[in-house]
């Protein structure tokens, strides 16, 4: 399963740092947006994000391998396997989180992180901290969901 969450071989080692972060730095709106420092500290954000989640998944592969799903009561067994099927489809989450987390690490590495895909404008601090993978405005984003809202409608 981990194999399965592992995005490209190049992206599974964080590349090496030319900036070194303070250890308390945050970002603020009092500095220039998405300087070296803002940028550094997302790409740590990100990687640190996704090494929790390859880890949790090793977690989930081991005890798979280790443990047998075989209860002998039939309650038991239905317990387990409705517990596994939900811890499967958290890690297949999980796998398509790795791919936006590496979409973002790319969009650093390309100099178009922290700015809306659709309106080209800065994406607020806030909402980056919040979720470091968004790729458009608050206000792009409920846009969006807007039309996709009336496009289901129809």
């Amino acid at each position: 399963m981990a194999s399965v969450l592992n995005s490209d071989k190049d992206g599974d080692k964080p590349p090496k740092s030319t900036v070194a972060l303070p250890a308390d730095y945050r970002p603020s709106s009092d500095e220039e947006f998405m300087n070296p420092l803002q940028l550094e500290y997302f790409r740590q954000r990100l990687w640190d994000w996704k090494k929790q989640i390859l880890a949790e998944a090793e977690g989930t592969l081991a005890v798979l391998q280790n443990e047998p799903l075989r209860e002998p009561d039939l309650n038991d067994r239905a317990s387990s396997e409705t517990d596994w099927s939900i811890e499967l489809r958290t890690r297949d989450r999980q796998r398509k989180l790795i791919s936006k987390i590496d979409a973002a690490l790319r969009r650093i590495d390309d100099g178009e992180y922290g700015y809306c895909e659709v309106t080209g404008e800065p994406i607020s601090l806030g909402r980056l901290e919040a979720r470091p993978i968004a790729t458009m405005t608050v206000e792009a984003q409920e846009r969006h969901e807007r039309q996709e809202k009336i496009s289901r409608d129809d």
